[in-house]
């Protein structure tokens, strides 16, 4: 039952943390104000900013399990692999959000992919942080004892 309650307390902290990013990162790029009239439906940009932060959330998603792999028995070329795929997917993830950002003329509801974009950002991010992290643990569990001297 601990177990469980601490997963759930986990979970509440990281979206609450996540959309917190996301507002500050809105209100940094001064395009948090929503808009007077709003648009229904999907847009190009909206698709844009969505298909980035599904990319970097698959980032973030490997980075984890990269990172989970790297100390676990199944070795290190398949965390490897997870790593690069994170970092590769978290960086263009990323920069796709900060560029639909950047030629963002409004705030949420303008059919600009403003949230989308902002999320990308924060989640490529993050898939790029576990990425290399698991690439660095993946490193030092290949290296032999006899080689770090």
């Amino acid at each position: 039952m601990r177990r469980f309650a601490a997963i759930v307390l986990g979970g509440v902290v990281a979206i609450a943390l996540f959309a917190t990013l996301v507002h500050l990162l809105l209100v940094a790029a001064h395009l948090s104000e929503p808009a007077a009239t709003t648009v229904q439906g999907m847009t190009l940009r909206r698709a844009w900013a969505s298909i980035a932060a599904v990319l970097a959330l698959v980032g973030a998603i490997g980075g984890g399990l990269a990172l989970v792999r790297a100390a676990s028995r199944f070795g290190a070329g398949s965390a490897r692999r997870g790593a690069f795929v994170a970092l590769v997917a978290g960086t263009i993830g990323a920069i796709n959000g900060a560029l639909n950002l950047a030629f963002a003329n409004g705030g949420p509801g303008t059919g600009n992919g403003v949230i989308g974009a902002a999320a990308a950002i924060v989640l490529g991010l993050t898939a790029v942080a576990l990425g290399g992290l698991a690439l660095a643990r993946s490193r030092s569990t290949i290296i032999e004892p006899e080689q770090t001297t």
